[in-house]
């Protein structure tokens, strides 16, 4: 009897033991916390690098759509009732001295009109019309240059935040196929870290470029906007050069200054 027991307490120990040891294997090498804080914090360092730069780039495109929303919110108003007191019967002093030392867009298109009605000294020809419209042209570009500033680095994160989480995920898949060569086991447990962190980097793309797109386009709907106002005032001083011509009082507005 005695025998007969060892015997079946051998097979058993046999059976069993190797399925416990690679549970415990199992165990030991999954990894405690699959936070993305904790995946981040265990990941390969260029994993982490391409994280990082992912981050900052969310972070510049959140800053950009701040700033750029008021900056158009702020301008536009201006531009706005600017151009509507233009709509007004005023002459080309009259909306000059009412602007003063301004430098928003439409006062700098008023003072350009103003400056060359002054530098043509009153003499009322076609040329003048040609001149005046290729200084409010060249205002309504650089005013343009200007509001548009800062919304390429949008387009730019939208393009490439894909593929730098791509990269990534490339990068963590690589190194879990390399963990496995080197345990010399298939097991999950030393697959499923490098995994979740290239996940998580291809997460982190997505997440700086879908916004980063959306943000560019409603931007540009908002710059769109504000260059038709700059049209807008710039046919108003056009059609206000073209009235003080046909009254021929450029020479009595200069006189009143």
């Amino acid at each position: 009897m005695q025998g007969k027991f060892w015997l079946r307490h051998v097979i058993v120990t046999i059976a069993f033991a190797p399925a416990s040891a690679f549970a415990a294997t199992d165990e030991a090498l999954l990894p405690r916390n699959l936070s993305p804080w904790g995946m981040f914090v265990s990941a390969d360092v260029v994993v982490k690098a391409v994280m990082i730069g992912l981050a900052c780039a969310s972070l510049v495109t959140w800053t950009v759509w701040l700033a750029k929303t008021i900056e158009l919110r702020r301008k536009g108003a201006l531009a706005l009732k600017r151009t509507r007191a233009l709509e007004g019967n005023m002459k080309l002093a009259e909306a000059a001295e009412r602007i003063g030392e301004a430098h928003d867009a439409v006062a700098q298109l008023i003072q350009s009109c103003a400056k060359e009605a002054e530098l043509s000294g009153g003499i009322l020809d076609d040329g003048l019309q040609e001149r005046v419209a290729l200084r409010l042209e060249r205002v309504e570009a650089a005013m343009s240059r200007q509001i548009a500033r800062g919304t390429g680095v949008l387009a730019t994160i939208g393009a490439t935040a894909p593929f730098v989480g791509l990269f990534g995920t490339v990068w963590g898949i690589m190194n879990s196929f390399i963990g496995i060569s080197e345990s010399h086991t298939t097991s999950l447990a030393v697959v499923a870290p490098g995994i979740a962190e290239a996940l998580l980097a291809t997460a982190l793309g997505l997440v700086a470029a879908i916004p980063a797109v959306v943000i560019y386009n409603h931007l540009v709907r908002g710059i769109t906007n504000y260059r038709a106002l700059l049209g807008d005032a710039s046919a108003q001083l056009m059609l206000l050069v073209s009235r003080q011509r046909d009254h021929r009082d450029f020479r009595l507005s200069r006189a009143a200054e």
